[in-house]
């Protein structure tokens, strides 16, 4: 038997070869090679209805057979095989306008390669492989098969320093495994760098380099949109070959569709990711600049002058005058983008999320595709095919969790408890699956929202089943990356069954687990006051309960309850439902002390926002200390008179000095809004202009997606990088607007206010 060698798929991609489709697995393999997988046997297929023969009986090249398989309906189908993958939706087309849908024809024919066989990314590959360029092992109709791989890909980062107008390329960083080098424009040595004459032989180079340390993926700040476009771009104005891949064919940039819009680079044999997305998706910052990032997490940030009015000029003075420092700067820039990355452990996480929906690295999140990587295989294995997605389909209105009504005030011993990963176990309890609402008979489980589930052969419970060990395995070996990647995927499945992208989307499904989430958050609530505690706040799968103990007895006490009220709701279940809960309720801490806010100019109390001291550290959920549309001083006055409050410490001195310093000047640089311009362009807002539109109005162009400005007595006013704030700021404005609200909700309840703190009498209360 030939050797079987086992490695990590990074790149699923085909060729037409002499009229051939060619499936191309790029990969890694365990023992570090980079691999190809070569296979030009597989055909594209769909599958259409019995009344689909005669249509298609006229077509050339095509084959129709008739099979075992069924629609989620029951209705049998013919297996539907073509040439090459671009005829599949010419004929989808024509069997839709004869109204006879077709079934799995939107499959991408490398994703279909790999679903027939099971595969994710990792893969054990039996032959023998014969070499490739740049020392690639390429294996040609070799056996595949699902593998466990500890493959590592390999990482350079780029980074591109251009003229201001992107006509030349200045300088290109490469940094990573193997590599550490700029590429600078310059007709002599430039210390730190390999110089070179003219831009053609710098972009020939870099090609070279990129070739010789053969990267899995490329990596870096804005990538995509900047570096490797600009590259391209680049190459092609000099006519040289993009360069970048590590198989044939040239760069193409794709938008994915739905609400993100992201762009993706197409590198053949490789992946591009950019670190802005990774980080944005895992951090929450005041912005997503690399300087930014880099400060938060590493404690450093790029190296330029910071007090340079325009970066864009101050780089294109270092070219002119000081090559050494562009050189350095170009470095750290590259340096930066993967040490974020590392250091945040966002590429492993990556990796974990790639083995685990089988999807390649820059498009784990993209999970709809994923979805259909872990059920369709489950799907055939029970005779069945899945419908097309529905283009023309509209979102349906699906309802999210329960949210109790709030209690304001402050309160002492508040416990938390929340049910460990509610919807999966709801999927696992009800069998809330597309397969089970298909063949759902007699004896069914009927959801709050009268949806109707087969008791036996849903899919979603078992891979959720499968996915549960593997968390289990992941915590018990102490890989936390597994943990989240498995984590992410568990949750993520609820939203893909309500996304109108899903080939299973059906609102009927979606609207039965929450339906049953918002029962269950009911019924807990009853179990508690059934104890005899009052609860506080509840919110899809959390509960607020107010201990009747203190100190230390708090936690026995919220132990004791967890136990019963789980027992209680479980008890409930199994009567109305003839099911095994698979429902854990947890205690997730007790709060010490505890601050739930009124809704801002009503009695009632607020929802998603609340403040409490958890073993010594405060901690804050939707507060205007953890927003990042309020300015700086929001988050030191919430902060200190909360902690003030909680310390059973007099809070007006600190108000008042606050306010005071506010008045005076002294806290000017906290006063910066930074909000998002949420619309394509300044001048789609027309009925409305908030102030930050105000002022990206007056900075004039290309002010950027996130404005930051002062309210002076002129109005909002744009604050400009390395300038002095404008003036004169309006204090007045954030005494009243910023500092009165949120030292009022906390103050209230003590009953003392913020006019108080500013020196105005206390009123007596009429009893």
């Amino acid at each position: 038997m030939p050797p079987a060698y086992v490695g990590l798929i990074v790149h699923p991609t085909y060729r037409i070869r002499d009229g051939v489709p060619v499936v191309l697995l790029y990969g890694r393999l365990d023992d570090g090679p980079a691999f190809l997988v070569e296979d030009d046997r597989f055909r594209p297929y769909f599958f259409a209805p019995l009344a689909a023969r005669g249509l298609l009986a006229g077509e050339p090249r095509v084959r129709a057979e008739e099979t075992a398989l069924r629609t989620l309906a029951g209705a049998p189908v013919l297996r539907v095989e073509v040439e090459l993958p671009g005829d599949v939706p010419r004929l989808r087309d024509r069997l839709s306008e004869a109204g006879l849908p077709a079934q799995e024809a939107d499959l991408r024919f490398p994703y279909r390669y790999l679903i027939d066989r099971g595969l994710r990314a990792g893969v054990a590959i039996e032959g023998e492989p014969t070499p490739g360029p740049g020392g690639l092992l390429v294996f040609r109709n070799a056996a595949l098969a699902p593998a466990e791989t500890k493959a590592r890909p390999r990482m350079v980062s780029l980074d591109l320093e251009t003229a201001l107008d992107v006509s030349s390329i200045w300088s290109a960083a490469l940094f990573g495994e193997g590599i550490d080098e700029v590429h600078v424009l310059a007709r002599g040595d430039v210390p730190g760098a390999i110089s070179h004459p003219d831009e053609r032989s710098l972009l020939a180079a870099v090609s070279q380099r990129i070739r010789d340390v053969d990267p899995d993926v490329l990596l870096g700040w804005n990538v995509v949109d900047f570096d490797v476009r600009v590259f391209t771009r680049r190459c092609e104005a000099l006519r040289l070959p993009h360069g970048l891949g590590r198989g044939e064919g040239n760069v193409l940039f794709q938008q994915d569709p739905g609400f993100t819009r992201q762009t993706r680079a197409v590198v053949p044999g490789r992946m591009v990711l950019d670190g802005i997305d990774l980080v944005r998706s895992a951090l929450r910052l005041e912005d997503y600049r690399l300087k930014t990032v880099a400060q938060a997490v590493l404690g450093r940030g790029k190296r330029i002058d910071p007090n340079a009015p325009d970066p864009a000029a101050e780089i294109a003075r270092m070219f002119r005058e000081d090559k050494p420092a562009l050189v350095a700067y170009n470095r750290e820039d590259a340096r930066l983008a993967l040490e974020i990355l590392e250091r945040e452990g966002l590429l492993e996480l990556t990796r974990e999320r790639s083995l685990l929906s089988g999807m390649q690295l820059d498009r784990v999140g993209a999970s709809v595709a994923s979805f259909d990587l872990l059920y369709l295989p489950e799907l055939r294995r029970r005779g069945y095919v899945a419908p097309c997605v529905d283009a023309a389909r509209k979102d349906a209105l699906v309802h999210g969790g329960a949210v109790l009504d709030s209690k304001p005030g402050l309160f002492t011993d508040v416990a938390l408890f929340d049910f460990q990963s509610l919807y999966p176990s709801l999927i696992r309890t009800f069998a809330l699956d597309p397969l089970a609402h298909a063949q759902a008979g007699d004896d069914a489980i009927v959801a709050p929202n009268g949806a109707r589930f087969a008791r036996e052969g849903a899919i979603l419970p078992e891979i959720l089943e499968r996915f549960i060990a593997r968390r289990s395995a992941a915590k018990q070996r102490g890989d936390r990356h597994a943990d989240q990647a498995i984590k992410i995927m568990m949750n993520a499945l609820f939203g893909v069954l309500g996304a109108a992208g899903c080939r299973f989307f059906d609102a009927e499904i979606a609207n039965a687990i929450t339906s049953f989430g918002q029962q269950t958050l009911f019924w807990t609530r009853e179990a508690f006051e059934s104890e005899g505690v009052e609860v506080l706040y509840g919110d899809t799968d959390s509960v607020f309960v107010q201990l009747h103990a203190g100190g230390e007895a708090a936690r026995h006490e919220a132990e004791a309850l967890r136990e019963r009220v789980e027992a209680r709701v479980a008890a409930r279940l199994r009567e109305a439902y003839r099911v095994e809960p698979r429902l854990h309720l947890e205690l997730e801490c007790v709060y010490a002390r505890f601050f739930m806010p009124r809704v801002r100019g009503g009695p009632g109390g607020s929802k998603k926002r609340y403040a409490g001291l958890r073993e010594g550290t405060l901690e804050l959920i939707g507060l205007e200390a953890v927003r990042r549309d309020w300015p700086a001083v929001a988050r030191r006055l919430q902060l200190g008179l909360l902690e003030r409050v909680f310390a059973d410490a007099d809070p007006l001195p600190f108000a008042r000095e606050i306010a005071q310093r506010v008045r005076d000047g002294s806290l000017d640089a906290e006063l910066v809004y930074a909000r998002r311009v949420r619309k394509a362009t300044l001048e789609s807002y027309t009925e409305i202009t908030p102030p930050h539109v105000q002022a990206a109005r007056k900075a004039g162009a290309s002010p950027g997606a996130l404005i930051r400005y002062v309210v002076t007595p002129a109005g909002p006013e744009p604050v400009r990088p390395g300038r002095s704030l404008p003036g004169p700021i309006d204090h007045g404005h954030y005494v009243e607007r910023v500092l009165r609200p949120i030292a009022d909700q906390i103050l209230e309840p003590l009953g003392r206010s913020f006019d108080e703190a500013l020196g105005a009498p206390r009123q007596m209360s009429l009893l």
